[in-house]
């Protein structure tokens, strides 16, 4: 047996003020796409934001339902809506922030296992990093590409 050691590199910035203009753009419209959230029943809302290789900005939040599982994560509402309206656009970056009662949560909001394969899976389309932006009320975290958030992504799709 050999035990081995992950490292996750991530950059933390104590304000979206400290970010590069791009970074804090996407940052601003995942805050703006919590308005479209619809959570009545967690009263838990997300928004997210994807920035395309052209520089469009897509958003989407969580939508829940009364029949559940049949609602479905901001980061999937945002990247499956950035893929139909702009197909063939790769996906450069994704920013994610929560909120209850009407305030951003003091503790990041980090994608569930199924949102990061799907971003894993863009970023495989891609060909190229996906950056992960991760936005609290006191602290932005950046991690490069998604393998940074999801360490052994299933990735044995046909090259």
């Amino acid at each position: 047996m050999v035990e081995k050691t992950i490292v996750t590199r991530y950059a933390e910035y104590g304000s979206m003020t400290e970010l590069e203009t791009c970074d804090r753009e996407l940052c601003e419209a995942a805050i703006a796409a919590l308005s479209g959230s619809y959570a009545p029943y967690s009263n838990f809302n997300v928004g997210a934001a994807v920035r395309l290789a052209d520089g469009n900005i897509v958003i989407g939040s969580n939508q829940e339902n009364a029949a559940s599982p049949s609602g479905l994560c901001a980061e999937r509402t945002a990247m499956f809506a950035a893929n139909a309206t702009h197909p063939g656009v790769p996906m450069r970056s994704i920013a994610i922030v929560g909120s209850q009662n009407g305030s951003i949560c003091d503790g990041i909001t980090s994608p569930c296992g199924a949102c990061r394969q799907v971003m894993a899976e863009y970023q495989h389309i891609a060909g190229a990093d996906l950056s992960v932006l991760l936005i609290s009320s006191s602290k932005i975290l950046k991690f490069s590409r998604v393998d940074d958030i999801l360490p052994f992504i299933f990735d044995n799709l046909d090259k």
